[in-house]
């Protein structure tokens, strides 16, 4: 899809040194101080909530796998806050606009997708864990070792930086218009896609082989395990303990639906639909309201982040005291 009022390339328009205008959210002129400050006081919180984790339990002596994931996800999530939400709050200052180099743009959009990527695959990680919990309860201390989860932790890294890898790449080497104006707050792909200066759906097809892979095949893996762990449930006898088995995945269940719920509407759907206004709004929740959520999900729903959070305030507490 061309981009809007440019219909001839800019020969000079893939060079590094070139910079684009992220126009972020410059109609909000009156509400831009407001703005700012919920966007600030949501980082704040959602960088406090994810760092308490991630300490609690890297001081809890014995981390049993999903205390290990939740680790890692925590860590992932603080990440992705810090690669967004500061460039954010830049274009809320700025009246007109943040510029930013050819670089950094691109890094900031393989950032973006490799953190990204990397939740989707720790998602399936944590459901193949709910799975052996539940339907292979007496191997879940042999399977579930410690090395397993290290290995786990880094090919999710590892496959989500890939893939950004490649992506990022096939962006950035096409042709762009001369009008460099991002109008969305990051580097997102639909956003510079936009500014693409060709007829052809050929740049759309790196971003569909990344759908494909960090959200198609991997809701696929996540869905086979619940669909197993539904099957097993439904052999055990006391409703009790049915309840019991699958209230340990209701929180992981609702990060999966965040999750792939914001990323399928931003990315799985056809480009004729884009709009920038609607896409910054579901960015905004998918980049600033799910990392936020995410602390309270596990801390209200999680036995074992709960009974951590205890222990860590109750040192806390004994260290003042003394």
């Amino acid at each position: 899809m061309p981009c809007e009022g440019c219909m001839e390339r800019d020969n000079k328009s893939t060079d590094p040194t070139m910079e684009f205008l992220l126009l972020g959210f410059s109609e909000l002129l009156c509400l831009r101080v407001l703005v700012f400050l919920i966007f600030l006081i949501v980082h704040l919180v959602t960088l406090a909530g994810n760092m308490m984790i991630f300490i609690a339990v890297v001081m809890e002596p014995s981390r049993p796998p999903m205390l290990f994931f939740l680790c890692q996800l925590s860590v992932i999530e603080l990440c992705y806050t810090l690669v967004i939400v500061p460039k954010a709050l830049l274009s809320l200052i700025v009246v007109d606009g943040s510029t930013i180099s050819f670089i950094g743009c691109a890094a900031q959009m393989h950032l973006f997708v490799a953190l990204g990527g990397a939740e989707c695959f720790l998602l399936v990680a944590m459901s193949y864990d709910r799975y052996v919990a539940i339907c292979q309860p007496l191997h879940y201390v042999v399977v579930m070792s410690e090395g397993l989860c290290l290995r786990l932790a880094v090919a999710c890294c590892l496959g989500g930086f890939a893939v950004a890898l490649g992506l990022t790449m096939a962006v950035f080497r096409l042709p762009f218009c001369q009008s460099h104006r991002i109008n969305h707050f990051f580097c997102d792909v639909p956003a510079v896609l936009h500014l693409a200066c060709t007829q052809s759906y050929t740049p759309e097809l790196p971003l569909l082989a990344a759908c494909v892979l960090l959200l198609l095949l991997p809701f696929l893996l996540i869905l086979t395990s619940y669909v197993c762990i539904a099957a097993a449930l439904l052999r055990v006898t006391p409703s009790v303990g049915r309840c019991k088995a699958f209230s340990t995945c209701i929180s992981h269940l609702a990060i999966t639906l965040l999750h792939y719920g914001c990323a399928t509407f931003m990315y799985i759907r056809p480009k004729s639909s884009y709009s920038p206004a609607r896409d910054k709004m579901v960015s905004l929740v998918y980049t600033n309201i799910t990392p936020l959520l995410y602390p309270f999900i596990y801390s209200l729903r999680n036995k074992e982040i709960r009974g951590v959070l205890r222990k860590m305030l109750k040192r806390k507490k004994t260290a003042q005291l003394n």
